[in-house]
Formats: C-alpha cells, structure tokens, sequence
C-alpha cells in the first residue's frame, strides 16, 4: 500500500502544477490512476507497533503504564512532492471498566498539500483473562474523517494541448465544495497465549464516501482488513552478545479494495534497551515494494525509533524512500494487578 489516498473521478487524473515535470505525472495519473475503479488507501507506516491504535484499537490498554505515542513519516521526500503525515495517540487501561480506553488524531499532507486528511477518533477497549496463559481484547474505534482538497493548483488533460503540450484554458471540476466530513469505524481483536499474540481490524466498516464531486457513487473509501501475528523468544545469554537478548518474529497482512500487502519483519531486543528490526514489504497484486531498516533505543520512561524504507519498485527512482521517527512516552502509575499488566511482550517498534 505505498500508493496513497487519491480521489475518484477527472481528480484522479489530475496534473499538479509542481516541481516533477508534466511527464511523471501523466506516468502516475494516467498509467496508475486511471481506472474509475480505483479506490483511495489509507496512509502508511512501517513502525507498525510504534503506532499501536492505528494498526488495531484493540491494543489500547495493553501496555503496562500509560502511553502517550507520536509518529512522523516522510514518504519520498526527494521527488519535490512529499507524503508527511503526523500521528498521536493515547491509551490507559482503567481497571474499573475491565478495559481500556484511547484517543487518536490523524493529520496528513498529501502532494504538498493539494489532499489534506484530519482523522480524530475515541477507542474503548474490553480486556478478559481467559486463564494464566490466555488473555484478548476487544475494541471499537469511533470517529471523524476530515478531507480538504485543494483544485486550484492542478492541471488536467483536458487544459493540454495535445498537439504541443502547451497548458491552457480551465477545466470545470463538478464539485459540492474543497471539503468533505464523514463519521468513521474501526472494530479490532487482539490475543496473546503465552510468547505467541496476533489480531485483527476491520477499518472503515461504513465505507463512507469521501469524494467532492457531485453525484460520484465510486468515492466511497474501501474496508481495509489487518491481520497480524507474531512470537517472542526465549531470552538468549552471551550468544552472539555480552548482553542478553531476544527474537520476535512478525508477519502483517493488509487488504484494501484491490490492494493487499504482506510484510514479514524481525526484531532483535537487547535487554530492553536497544531494538533492531528488519521487514520486506510484498504488495501482492504488483511486486516487491520495499525493505524496511529499524532502530530503537528504549528506557522505563520513553522509546525512540527510527526506520527508513528503501523502495525495490520502478518507483525508487523518483522516490528515493521513506523516514520515520517514532517517540513513545509512558506514564509511570500505581496500576492494580490486571490481566495486561506485563504480558503483553510485543516490541513497540
């Protein structure tokens, strides 16, 4: 899912008046957009688990203090029109409800800012102990999705003159208006038994429309399904270090409309401080698309990761990767003994 959230409808086909030249975008807006069936994506990210709510709700609560996490992701920033998109979120189990609860917001700048996406959403999460061994959450995420997009600076086939590309005339955009709210739901489940957890979410289960044009019955924002597992291993001593550490093998699958993508990844955590991580990203409907390279440095108090996405697809050339900066803080309080506290052993990178 490199690809990001577009519109439907002449927008698809739109040409920004931007630093790439005519060319690439004609490349991008007519070979990869120009199917009317063609539906928007949600943002990425690639510290799944340093961004816990919006890869499942359910994992509200599931840390044992809590949690304050802010992320940042620079898609392609050298090809002159950059994806930024800027998450945060909160979440504390609360043992009064048998749950947790959390907030998120959602601010991302597409294009330099030709679509801009404000997502705000309260997640309340239910918590149950099957036995010693055994535990899952339940969780549904409620909340608003705000679209802004920008027409004035784009420029359409219908403004090219065919014969010499010389850009003239207007073109007439059937819009209601620039902007666009709509409600949004999320369900997820998340389970752990002893070293092994995984999960799932079901995003957008409204498919609400989100185009600004007119009567387009084809804006409608696609389900995305998430599903995700992994294991912890055994703490190793003075193996290949002085200092113990650990395995924790993970494999994610997202679909999205036509979309779907794999990622399998591995982290390596040295006596809780220091996380290493590596992933390969498949989307499974065109070709390889990425690694992803991880780092983390962690303490009681905080965890500051960062990673970098090198593209493997004909798109490295104008992209020239991704970044992603990741800063977690906990809260340290005098929590009761409840059925997440310290179990929940996945690495938040």
């Amino acid at each position: 899912m490199q690809s990001r959230s577009i519109m439907n409808g002449p927008i698809i086909h739109a040409i920004r008046k931007a630093k790439l030249s005519v060319p690439f975008w004609l490349l991008v807006g007519i070979g990869l957009f120009s199917s009317t069936d063609l539906k928007a994506q949600d943002p990425q990210f690639s510290q799944f688990y340093s961004n816990p709510l919006y890869l499942n709700p359910a994992f509200a609560g599931t840390s044992s203090h809590p949690r304050i996490v802010t992320n940042y992701r620079n898609q392609w920033p050298s090809s002159g029109n950059t994806f930024v998109t800027y998450n945060a979120s909160f979440d504390q189990y609360l043992p009064g409800m048998k749950g947790a609860i959390g907030f998120q917001a959602l601010y991302d700048r597409e294009v330099n800012g030709n679509i801009n996406t404000v997502q705000s959403s309260f997640v309340y999460c239910y918590h149950v102990k099957v036995n010693d061994r055994f535990f899952f959450t339940s969780a549904l995420q409620a909340g608003f999705i705000f679209k802004q997009f920008n027409t004035n600076d784009l420029i359409f086939p219908g403004m090219i003159n065919q014969e010499n590309g010389t850009i003239n005339g207007n073109y007439a955009i059937p819009v209601e208006s620039g902007q666009k709210i709509f409600p949004d739901f999320t369900f997820g489940m998340v389970g752990q038994r002893n070293d092994y957890y995984f999960g799932f979410a079901l995003s957008h289960l409204t498919n609400p429309n989100q185009s600004i044009i007119e009567g387009d019955r084809m804006g409608n924002l696609p389900m995305k399904f998430t599903l995700h597992a992994g294991a912890k291993s055994r703490d190793f001593v003075r193996a290949l270090f002085s200092k113990g550490f650990s395995l924790s093998p993970n494999a994610i699958y997202q679909q999205q409309g036509v979309f779907k993508q794999l990622n399998l990844g591995m982290y390596m955590v040295i006596t809780n401080s220091l996380t290493f991580g590596a992933w390969y990203r498949n989307n499974l409907s065109v070709r390889p698309d990425a690694v992803i390279g991880m780092i983390g440095y962690s303490t009681p108090f905080f965890q500051l990761g960062y990673s970098f996405d090198y593209v493997l697809s004909e798109l490295s050339t104008f992209s020239m990767g991704s970044h992603e900066i990741s800063l977690i803080f906990y809260l340290q309080r005098n929590l009761r003994k409840r059925a997440f506290y310290d179990t929940m052993r996945i690495p938040t990178l």
